[in-house]
């Protein structure tokens, strides 16, 4: 195992992974959490930036909970509105494709699927905006409606049963033009970690690139921005693959995630997307601590669940398609009261698993 290295940022004007927000105090940076990574090895740091030109007029609508679990009690920050209240939220969301050119090879998500689709049309076709299955989990129909709002009425099934006007969705998604970016010599290669051609950019080269569009873009603090990338892969230090991650700027969050064409690889289709969404929604500031399931912890929905089986995904048919969703730890794993999420599951497919097994 690599040594992980702690980096400052002279430009940071809050806490790093903005824990707090401390105006013009330097933090020593954490690891970034919410990374969907096919290699445990890897340790990521970014430096956080104040983002310049984001509107934040509106601001993302979220709500607190807490529970307590072995003496100690976890506060939390969420997306949207408080499930007891039965209101429906929708988030507008942002889709903007991002085409890696490396040499003479580019990976654009406007490249065209076997079924005739763009890569960037096979996405927003996909369950997490789709609303036409009809998930039932455990034996319980927690809903026909899109993957992520499915699983977050699961998670809070407690309230929800009883409170079914309850919803999270994802509205759009507006697509926005292609935007190239050419990594240095340094930063970019090609290779086959699973066997098909893709690009590798190093992490720390790239977020900072995003950053800087999210600014020029003006895109609004209520709206979820989605980078989405095709057949790439980020690396940090030269180690691979990362294949998403979600961040926050003090300002903004942001998902970033890779759509994969080779069956069976690590990030296909719309996987990485699904785990990065799930883990804006329950932790989109990055700050929920959960230090029962070890230091620095933090209420990461799909971390635990990456190195399942196909890196936890489950498949679904929809639109002449299947799609490969990664499945998602619900608030019980962190130690809430079983009672929070439907039939008391520990995840939002029911898999077996114990308090805090695989960290947060």
């Amino acid at each position: 195992m690599k040594n992980c290295i702690t980096r400052m940022s002279p430009l940071l004007g809050g806490a790093l992974l903005v824990c707090s927000s401390l105006a013009g105090v330097a933090l020593a940076a954490e690891e970034l959490p919410g990374v969907y990574k096919s290699n445990p090895n890897i340790h990521v740091y970014l430096p956080r930036h104040p983002a310049a030109g984001v509107s934040s007029n509106v601001a993302l609508p979220v709500w607190n909970g807490s529970f307590s679990y072995s003496g100690r009690t976890t506060n939390y920050t969420m997306v949207g509105t408080t499930p007891s209240t039965g209101a429906s939220t929708t988030i507008p969301t942002v889709i903007i494709p991002i085409a890696i050119k490396i040499g003479t090879s580019r990976f654009t998500p406007n490249t065209k699927l076997s079924n005739g689709r763009t890569v960037t049309q096979n996405t927003v076709m996909s369950p997490l905006f789709d609303s036409s299955t009809t998930y039932t989990q455990g034996g319980v129909d927690v809903g026909t409606t899109q993957y992520e709002d499915a699983f977050q009425r699961a998670n809070f099934w407690g309230q929800v049963s009883s409170h079914t006007g309850y919803h999270l969705l994802l509205g759009g998604p507006t697509v926005m033009k292609v935007h190239t970016l050419k990594p240095p010599a340094r930063d970019g290669k090609t290779g086959s970690p699973f066997g098909l051609k893709v690009g590798l950019v190093d992490i720390d080269w790239l977020d900072p690139k995003l950053e800087a569009l999210l600014g020029t873009l003006k895109i609004q603090a209520n709206t979820l921005p989605i980078f989405l990338f095709y057949n790439t892969y980020l690396t940090e230090e030269g180690e691979c693959c990362i294949g998403g991650y979600h961040s926050y700027t003090g300002s903004q969050a942001y998902s970033i995630a890779s759509y994969v064409s080779q069956s069976g690889d690590f990030s296909q289709d719309v996987s990485a997307l699904s785990h990065e969404i799930g883990e804006w929604i329950d932790d989109p500031l990055i700050n929920n601590s959960v230090p029962q399931c070890g230091s620095g912890a933090i209420l990461e929905v799909g971390d635990p669940l990456e190195g399942d089986a196909n890196y936890g995904a489950y498949p679904y048919a929809v639109n002449g398609f299947t799609y490969h969703l990664q499945d998602l730890v619900t608030l019980p794993y962190f130690g809430a009261p079983p009672t929070t999420s439907v039939n008391s599951q520990f995840t939002f497919q029911g898999t077996k698993i114990a308090v805090c097994k695989n960290g947060g």
